[in-house]
């Protein structure tokens, strides 16, 4: 069969199979170049493809690199929990404390941690920039909020991937949002961001399908990123995150993502300090080798 690596496909935001947001993990990939991780990538077809190494810095515990279908990422939020949860299922961590984590990436080290089974990341410093609004104008008309809409107040926040991050209506009018998704992509790389992110907040109460408190609706759109809908995104709520916060929100809540396209995902953020935490559930649903010549 030729030469093959460890291959792990693990299910983030869920602890359901097949209800999250799947990332494929290879790892001990050292020897794979650049051009064989995008291969891969663009063949497995999913919203990230990641790649675990040995790490440069005596720091981290591991190093990844993370591929869309056709392009490189220097960080990404769910493929940073699925991988660490490769690392931790396969024993490929060398330390005896396996409550805390260090990824080495493009974008620098990220911390991780354990949580009662859940895996949290520490979002990466972040640059915010307004968007201006003739093209806040167009991303709305983009995503087909109508004329009769108050235009959202987008902002570009950089967490590695940049989002073009707003707070709609209310959770009605995000679920209800029809993108033209080759109009986003193109605003997208003029605009030099992943996608498009848009939230909302729940009625006080408000629980869900399996009778479950949640507060924050969340989509992700990427085409041109090749990912028309990102079923459930880290960064992209890394990104909600910070935007509630400097709106005054504090507040630890649970986020839903992925119901329109027939997920449930919940992503759960923690305020702690300065810092921001995204995490949640994680399950191995396939587990084998892959082909890499």
């Amino acid at each position: 069969m030729g030469n093959t690596l460890p291959f792990l496909q693990i299910d983030v935001f869920t602890d359901r199979p097949f209800f999250g947001n799947p990332v494929a993990v290879v790892l001990d990939a050292d020897g794979l170049s650049s051009q064989a991780m995008q291969r891969i990538a663009r063949w497995t077809n999913l919203s990230e493809t990641t790649f675990v190494l040995e790490p440069t810095d005596a720091r981290a515990d591991y190093r990844l690199r993370i591929f869309t279908p056709d392009r490189e990422l220097p960080f990404a939020g769910h493929p940073t929990l699925g991988s660490a949860r490769a690392v931790l299922h396969s024993g490929r961590l060398k330390q005896r404390d396996t409550t805390t984590l260090t990824q080495e990436c493009a974008a620098g080290l990220v911390r991780l941690r354990r949580d009662a089974g859940r895996l949290f990341f520490e979002v990466p410093p972040e640059r915010t920039t307004q968007v201006s609004a003739s093209d806040a104008l167009a991303i709305a008309d983009a995503l087909g909020l109508g004329a009769e809409t108050e235009t959202p107040r987008f902002e570009a926040i950089d967490v590695g991937p940049v989002w073009l991050t707003a707070a709609l209506r209310d959770a009605d009018q995000v679920h209800a949002v029809s993108p033209d998704f080759a109009r986003l992509a193109e605003l997208s790389r003029r605009l030099g961001a992943t996608g498009v992110n848009v939230h909302a907040t729940y009625p006080t109460g408000y629980r869900d399908g399996r009778g479950q408190g949640v507060q924050v609706a969340v989509r992700s759109f990427a085409p041109a990123a090749g990912v028309p809908e990102d079923p459930v995104c880290g960064s992209g709520n890394a990104c909600v995150a910070l935007q509630r916060r400097a709106r005054g929100e504090h507040h630890d809540y649970t986020a839903t993502q992925g119901e329109v396209i027939g997920r449930e995902g919940r992503i759960n953020v923690a305020y702690r300090g300065e810092a921001i935490e995204i995490g949640g559930d994680t399950v191995v649903t396939i587990e084998g080798r892959i082909s890499v010549d």
